[in-house]
């Protein structure tokens, strides 16, 4: 396993790599950046942000989403997968938002997974990005990227991978530890054709270096 003083001078060449890595999803608001967190499950963010400048043109905010007839977001969001399920939870997510939350954004973690679509890695991305709180969102590629450096067993559960990068992340770094590894796995060490030859990484990385003696 990949000790912490290793990790912490994996974190470091990934910031030289990334220095200015940050969340794609395009948004003006809280609000809008929770809405397109929950449309991002499953999907890309490139696809997501093609689709949301249709809804949030109509549907701006809580109050006015609330009231949506759900086959006309169902229409503005149909390129996006597991649209009609996403249309009925964005909705109902609004609605709660106002009848449970007074119309804003709960600052909570266990607060805001009581929204439909809402899991704890939206809710971490929304927490961070939206309000500066901190928290490590495990998404695919985090959870690839940690795999592979063997940071955690490859049995790992996600909540597992989100428990050691706390512990070896000091907390002031989460938010920015987080977007960054999410950089350096989707567009560096991808799931398929990592660039491992050309990888500063690759001394701290079995994976990397099984890899480019095989190839």
């Amino acid at each position: 396993m990949l000790s912490k003083a290793k990790f912490t001078a994996v974190l470091a060449i990934i910031a030289g790599m990334f220095p200015n890595a940050h969340g794609e999803l395009e948004s003006d608001t809280p609000f809008q950046l929770l809405i397109a967190t929950i449309l991002s499950a499953q999907a890309t963010d490139k696809g997501v942000n093609k689709a949301t400048p249709k809804l949030f043109a109509s549907y701006p905010d809580a109050e006015t989403l609330a009231i949506a007839d759900i086959a006309d977001v169902e229409s503005k969001i149909r390129t996006i997968g597991l649209y009609k399920t996403k249309a009925k939870n964005i909705v109902r997510t609004a609605q709660m938002l106002i009848t449970d939350f007074g119309g804003e954004l709960p600052h909570d973690k266990d607060l805001l997974q009581k929204l439909p679509g809402v899991g704890r890695k939206t809710a971490n991305v929304v927490l961070g990005d939206a309000f500066g709180i901190p928290g490590i969102a495990v998404d695919t590629h985090v959870e690839r990227v940690s795999k592979r450096l063997q940071l955690v067993k490859q049995s790992a559960t996600v909540l597992e991978v989100e428990d050691k990068l706390m512990k070896v992340v000091p907390e002031k770094d989460w938010v920015e530890t987080h977007h960054r590894l999410i950089f350096f796995g989707r567009y560096h060490c991808t799931a398929r054709n990592p660039k491992c030859q050309t990888c500063p990484v690759l001394p701290y990385c079995k994976f990397g270096e099984k890899l480019t003696h095989e190839s």
